[in-house]
Order: C-alpha cells, then structure tokens, then sequence
C-alpha cells in the first residue's frame, strides 16, 4: 500500500473547475487561490493529485515553490520554471508536447514550436513580458496554460514579488477575454499563510484582488481509515476505532504529521495506559495545546496590547469588527491597564497579522487564522475565570 494518499477524485473535479468551468466557475479564470495552515498535505495534493490530472485533461502545467529557495527572488523562480518548461515543448518530438497532444512523436516534430524569442529573456529588458511568451505558449501548442505557485504569499514581500503578480495578471488579461482562443492561461496560488493569502484576492491594491480565494479542503474520514488500515497491516496490534481516531484527526487540525505522532505515542503507552479508545483522545488533546502553545507564544512575545487585540477577536461570533474604534482603545485600556491610543493599535495589529496569527478576510474585519488555536485561548481564559482556577 503507498505511503502517499490519493484524492484522485477531489484532483479531477478541480481540474475539470479550472480547465472546463461551468456558469458557476467562470470566477476561477480569474485566479484560484488555496490556503491552509501548514502541514496539512496541500504540496503533496497538488504534486500527486492535482498536477497529474490537469495534465491527463490536456494542460500545460508549470509548478514553482517560492519557499524552494528562500535566497531567490520570486520573480527569478517563477521565470526559471516558465522557460525550463517551454524548453521541454518546444525541443523536435517533444514528450511532454506528445502527450499533452496525444499524437505521435512524428506528429510532435512536424508542428514543433518555435517561439521566436530566447527563454532566458523573458521579463527581462529587450526581452518578451511574461504575457507575450505566454501568449505565444497558448497560441501555438494550442493548450491552456496552468501556473501553480506555492507559497505564493512570498511574491508580497518584495517590489519585486509584487511587479511579478501585475505581469502574471496582465498576461491573463491577455489570453482570457479573447473571442477566440486557442486555451487559457490559469493561475493558482496557494499558501500557509492564511491572513496574506487571503489579502491578495480582498485588497484593492493587489493584481489579484477580486479572484477566487478558498480554504484548503483538508483530509477527512476516508484518509484516517486509509491510515488506519495501512498501519495494521504492517504493524498488527490494538489501534483505535475509526471514529475515535478522526475524531483525533480534527483534534489536530486535520495534519496528517500531528495524527502520526499520536499514534506512534499510542503505540509506546498502549501496553500499560489502556483501551486505544482511551487513550487516543487524551493524547490528541496533549499534542493541540502543545501545538497552540507555540503559535500562542508569538502572542505573548508581542506585548500586553497584542493580547488584549487578540482576545478582542477571539471572542468575536464571526469576525471582528471596530477593533480600531475609540471604544475598543477603551477596552484595550482597561485589559492592559494602562492608557491605549487609537494610533497604537495598527501597528499591534500589523504585527498579528505578520506573525500569521490573524487575518483580515474583510476590509475592517479580523479572524483567528487557526480556529484551533482559538479554541485553546478561549478554553483557557475560561479556566483562569473559575474560583479554582480550574482546579478541583
């Protein structure tokens, strides 16, 4: 049994959204953007599932990681990937042109593509834009054009990160709205940081403001019965119920590296603690506050305000609103003890939103990116409001 999950079905009703959208889906042409907590299996989704079936339905995939080298600028590796690529289709008998096209070597050659431009010039000075190689890609193999870019949020943190997002618009603005076209140019963005991600579709200012921004659809039941299965066939033993162990799986954010490690501590403590049942959810519950315990630190290393901000919206229903108001300094007044100006507040929140604790998924409104952390904060601060202290 692999080591490696399949979601084919999730991969190929995504590729069908993007590649062949319906009335519904026309938004995705726009841009995609998926966001996640780290950790949770989207790189390996998208290497295993996703490229694989839009490139069985007949697109040209490009994939570039920003986090693959920190040292790079964004724009250097997605133009590294681009013209690596292109050089792949456009070389005599071409695989990859083969099987995008499904015809025969022979077939590939006698319409080989000759783009006219050097690849290593592209964006550069005297050079092709980005829109203008792409176009050519579109035109002349006939294939809709897929850009993934992980950890897309990088490209925000430079001038030069953010000139790469207006290129890659405008070369979407080239391609798409023609009458008649050939193919598509699609790009998807996805990332761990939940509050920037989100900010490159809700802000005005980004190239992509207005596209099509959704949550990472985590594993679910069917991954943990895989799992489950997998493990007992290697290592025979006393291994927890499905039920209990998604449970566990949801306990821990839905990470497939969290779920292992609570089994392999089951597997130590099994012997003398108890029933798997038992003992599973315990651990599950350990290893969550130990992990908010991390996230929870940053919190805290940010001073009194930053605490007092983040309770704030912690308690909100949805997300929060006013956080900024005359009456909010007030409150973050009486939590710190001391006198909040209004003008002090931006920056705490700025700091929040870096540090990927919140998010704006709204102009003036504010979340928790991870809504388990937010669970921990609020099951403790109810604990420090009993008389005990929480103590029996």
């Amino acid at each position: 049994m692999s080591a490696i999950y399949s979601r084919p079905e999730l991969a190929r009703d995504m590729a069908g959204q993007l590649l062949k959208p319906g009335p519904l889906d026309e938004g995705l042409r726009s841009g995609l953007f998926l966001s996640g907590i780290r950790r949770t299996g989207k790189t390996t989704f998208l290497l295993n599932d996703l490229i694989p079936a839009l490139e069985a339905a007949g697109a040209l995939v490009i994939y570039v990681d920003l986090w693959s080298d920190t040292q790079a600028s964004p724009s250097t590796l997605v133009h590294t990937a681009i013209a690596k690529k292109l050089d792949e289709i456009r070389r005599p008998a071409s695989a990859l042109l083969q099987k995008l096209k499904r015809v025969t070597a022979a077939d590939v050659e006698a319409f080989g593509i000759k783009f006219g431009f050097e690849l290593k010039a592209i964006g550069k000075e005297g050079g092709p834009t980005l829109a203008e190689a792409l176009t050519a890609v579109v035109d002349q193999a006939k294939v809709d054009v897929v850009l993934i870019v992980d950890e897309v949020q990088h490209a925000i943190t430079s001038e030069e990160g953010n000139q790469l997002l207006l290129a890659l618009k405008a070369a979407r603005d080239a391609i798409n709205p023609r009458p008649v076209t050939p193919g598509h140019f699609i790009f998807v963005g996805t990332g761990s940081h939940r509050a920037h991600v989100n900010e490159l579709t809700t802000r005005r200012n980004q190239a992509f403001a207005g596209a099509t921004s959704i949550p990472y659809p985590v594993l679910g039941k069917d991954y943990i019965a895989y799992l489950i299965d997998r493990i007992d066939r290697e290592l025979p033993g006393r291994w927890p119920s499905l039920d209990v162990a998604f449970q566990a799986f949801q306990t821990l954010g839905n990470r497939p590296e969290e779920m292992l490690k609570a089994l392999r501590l089951l597997r130590q403590q099994i012997t003398t603690a108890g029933a798997p049942d038992q003992v599973l959810p315990v651990i599950a519950a350990t290893l969550r506050s130990a992990a908010a315990d991390v996230e929870l630190a940053k919190v805290e290393n940010l001073g009194s305000l930053a605490q007092a901000i983040f309770d704030r919206i912690t308690q909100a229903p949805e997300n929060a609103k006013g956080i900024f108001s005359v009456e909010a300094a007030a409150a973050y007044s009486a939590a710190i003890g001391r006198e909040v100006r209004v003008e002090e507040i931006q920056p705490v929140v700025n700091a929040l939103v870096a540090e990927n604790i919140i998010m704006r998924p709204a102009p003036g409104r504010y979340s928790v990116t991870d809504p388990f952390v937010q669970e921990i904060w609020n099951e403790r601060k109810a604990l420090t409001r009993q008389p005990d202290g929480g103590r029996n």
